[in-house]
């Protein structure tokens, strides 16, 4: 079985083919949060800090962090955001960049064993995005998509990914840590997207061996009731194998359907997690009434 293990100062998290789902949660962000934008442009933190708290609250595993903010200091705020999260909660973090500066310096920002979003087929993405990879030790996801730009092939985008596990491992990066995102398309405009999107996640599992995730909203853009799709979504790409995803853990309803595919999958030992979240909290004092009720009337 393959594990991916990314780390805090004091957390590991497991993403693995036989572990319980990873959510990654998406909410630090300002990609079309303008309030957000400004907010970290300016210096204030706040809302990444309650962004941060209220994820982990609702299950996320481990957060994604961005500051892609036009006309700012990217790796400075980056970094930044990076230590204030740290120090709030101890889950692993996913340093989220397009640019490669940012990510250097979210990576010497970070104590542990981050998760790098991301790195592409594209060979000057591949020789800039890989050797970073090396030097901080960390785990990188790998997103389907090369020179070419993004195929509705699925043997095109799987070849791509073969590719980056090849070229991470000439680098000494073990498959392990490369966790691929197979691209999830706009359903809404390709009809088929996600039986492809199954499809590659089981070649991706028996063949290459590797972690699959994935921007699970991207396949409800433009159409209504976006939460009802992303909720199908995510079920079904766990029963085909899939091990995390980037989404957001503030929606119950995608929390409801991971962790109920958990127990499906048997990756709930017991069902103790989902007791845990879905026990009536009254229900033991009731019992407790009962059982001492139950016990005066039989001694009198």
């Amino acid at each position: 079985m393959t594990n991916t293990v990314i780390s805090s100062r004091t957390k590991d998290v497991v993403i693995g083919f036989d572990q319980p789902f990873t959510v990654i949660g998406e909410r630090i962000n300002p990609t079309g949060r303008k309030l957000l934008a400004e907010e970290m442009k300016n210096g204030d933190y706040s809302r990444v800090e309650a962004d941060a708290l209220a994820q982990v609250a609702a299950g996320a595993h481990i957060l994604d962090v961005n500051a892609g903010i036009p006309l700012a200091d990217e790796p400075a705020i980056l970094a930044k955001s990076i230590k204030l999260v740290q120090s709030l909660t101890d889950v692993p973090l996913c340093i989220d960049s397009s640019i490669l500066a940012a990510l250097e310096a979210g990576l010497a920002a970070y104590e542990g064993k981050a998760l790098l979003n991301s790195v592409t087929g594209e060979e000057e993405r591949l020789e800039a995005v890989l050797p970073l990879v090396k030097k901080y030790g960390c785990a990188v996801i790998a997103i389907s998509n090369d020179d070419t730009g993004i195929s509705e092939d699925i043997n095109v985008r799987f070849n791509v990914a073969k590719k980056i596990v090849e070229r991470a491992q000439d680098y000494g990066i073990p498959a392990c840590d490369v966790i691929v995102d197979p691209l999830v398309m706009p359903i809404g405009a390709i009809n088929s997207a996600g039986r492809q999107v199954m499809e590659l996640v089981r070649r991706l599992r028996s063949e290459l061996k590797v972690n699959t995730t994935c921007g699970a909203s991207n396949l409800s853009f433009g159409l209504p009731n976006r939460n009802g799709l992303n909720t199908a979504f995510i079920s079904m790409a766990i029963a085909s194998g899939m091990t995390s995803a980037i989404t957001n853990p503030l929606h119950a309803e995608i929390m409801q359907a991971v962790r109920g595919a958990d127990v499906v999958m048997g990756h709930d030992a017991e069902c103790a997690n989902w007791i845990a979240v879905n026990r009536d909290p009254n229900a033991e004092v009731r019992e407790r009434r009962g059982r001492r009720g139950g016990r005066s009337r039989g001694r009198s």
